[in-house]
């Protein structure tokens, strides 16, 4: 099994986003750089409209090119989905996707796309690591994110920390009311606006 890894960017204070769901300054690293993550041209993780790229610091972009490599299956919550529309059948990274929620995928949505729409956090974990075999699973960060480490089926956490004080919003751990002890961080990469961090939970 790969390893089920719990990962968004972050505000210093640990929101992902605002009560709005606005995410603010928080991906303005992805555009402070001059160094694309992608080297080959692929246009894929383009989601400005505009044609351009992603382009990070040095640092940054040969961890994030590392992490998107080694991503086989996303896992979402239903309100993200919702938000973004499940990136219209082509996930930024990966080539599955498995959202948690308790309603069925829209009927006729993107009826080639390899998402599945589970209910629990276990059953969305086992079904996520059958999809990826032995590449990471990703958790993103949330309500469900935070249903899903407090269930014990994370192995890492991973943050982006930005330089910002949201002061209230979205919370990176969720709804999460109980102690997790996290390792020392084993990643620890400066990159220009971005500290990208990387803790093993302590089982």
């Amino acid at each position: 099994m790969g390893t089920v890894i719990m990962h968004s960017v972050v505000s210093v204070d640990g929101f992902i986003a605002d009560k709005n769901d606005a995410v603010g300054p928080l991906h303005d690293w992805y555009f402070n750089g001059d160094v694309p993550i992608i080297e080959s041209g692929d246009e894929r993780y383009d989601h400005s409209g505009a044609g351009s790229r992603f382009k990070v610091s040095r640092a940054s972009a040969e961890y994030v090119r590392s992490m998107w490599a080694s991503i086989g299956t996303i896992v979402m919550g239903r309100n993200l989905f919702d938000l973004v529309n499940g990136w219209e059948g082509a996930p930024p990274v990966g080539d599955h996707v498995v959202v948690v929620s308790h309603r069925p995928k829209p009927e006729g949505w993107h009826p080639e796309a390899s998402y599945h729409f589970v209910d629990g956090a276990t059953a969305a974990i086992d079904k996520a690591q059958d999809l990826a075999g032995d590449r990471v699973v990703a958790v993103n960060a949330g309500e469900a994110g935070g249903q899903i480490l407090a269930a014990g089926l994370v192995d890492e956490v991973a943050m982006d920390v930005v330089p910002v004080i949201f002061g209230s919003g979205k919370r990176y751990f969720g709804g999460i009311d109980a102690q997790h002890l996290l390792e020392d961080p084993h990643v620890v990469i400066q990159g220009e606006g971005v500290l990208h961090l990387r803790f093993r939970v302590r089982r």
